[in-house]
């Protein structure tokens, strides 16, 4: 058994060569062959530079710079293009995920078609993150009736199966996009729980607006395929549901990005009591349209 591990990495200086010293750590002894595929996103610091030294000392490592910044997303695709292996994981290069969990998570690989770590100790992040992750689970889970725990975290597939999927998503939710359309098809997955650590050097780069934006866009994107496009049935009478529903999941998530923004002074607790009114009519929307 194999394994491809893409690590994006933009502007990780600081913490590049620990991720790759850490998966390197995790996947000695559990399989035959590896490879690592380190995607330098057009950084403005030093990664690139030392990545390629990484390279150097280790033939198993390849190096593949963007000339522009192209996005998580990006990177995941064509590092999926170009593995080789029997496995695919993405390890982000931030150095957030405990030694220990990468080593529990490539400890699953075989088990299932799909590992799908999720985050235990999520009061590391801040309240703002914790939110807006815990509602965009929520919208995705009740929009297509699943039960996960974690959409966007390190997830394994088997290379088979992920290169069976069309990703038109280019936003973090790219993980959504694919685990919904897979998990739709019958195929099988392990959840498992995860830790993580702050990170010591930079910053996430996960709640920019141009990425809010973009998941928004593949939630709209990804119902309409389901929903419209794949054999789900919608009565006539219903129809006109089918807009608000998704109206509602731009709704939640765009005022939960503004509700705990890090650089606006809301209390916490106001945007619980503003958006569970909206989480509780949504609910009923999607549970009206399934029936």
């Amino acid at each position: 058994m194999t394994i491809s591990v893409i690590i994006p990495a933009y502007n990780e200086e600081k913490n590049i060569e620990s991720t790759v010293e850490n998966v390197i750590k995790a996947i000695k002894g559990k399989f035959t062959d590896y490879e690592i595929l380190i995607f330098n996103d057009c950084s403005q610091d030093n990664t690139g530079n030392i990545v390629e030294k990484l390279a150097r000392l280790n033939g198993r490592i390849k190096v593949i710079h963007n000339k522009k910044n192209e996005g998580f997303a990006y990177n995941y695709k064509k590092g999926v293009e170009l593995a080789n292996n029997d496995y695919i994981a993405i390890i982000p290069g931030d150095d957030e995920i405990l030694p220990e969990s990468i080593s529990e998570i490539f400890s699953l690989v075989g088990k299932a078609e799909i590992i799908i770590p999720y985050t235990v100790n999520y009061r590391v992040r801040s309240l703002s993150r914790r939110v807006i992750s815990f509602s965009f689970t929520a919208v995705m889970n009740f929009l297509f009736g699943l039960k996960l725990k974690y959409y966007n975290g390190p997830v394994v597939h088997k290379r088979e199966i992920i290169k069976s999927v069309l990703i038109k998503s280019k936003s973090f939710a790219f993980q959504a996009e694919i685990l919904v359309k897979l998990i739709k098809k019958n195929r099988s997955f392990i959840e498992m729980g995860m830790y993580i650590k702050n990170r010591k050097y930079g910053k996430s780069k996960a709640l920019r607006l141009t990425n809010i934006l973009g998941v928004f866009k593949t939630i709209i994107m990804l119902f309409e395929e389901i929903y419209l496009w794949e054999g789900f049935r919608i009565f006539e009478n219903k129809k006109r549901f089918v807009p608000f529903t998704v109206l509602f999941s731009i709704v939640i998530l765009f005022g939960l990005s503004v509700f705990f923004n890090p650089s606006l002074k809301f209390s916490g607790w106001i945007g619980y009591v503003v958006i569970s009114p909206f989480l509780k009519f949504f609910e009923f929307l999607i549970s009206f349209i399934n029936k």
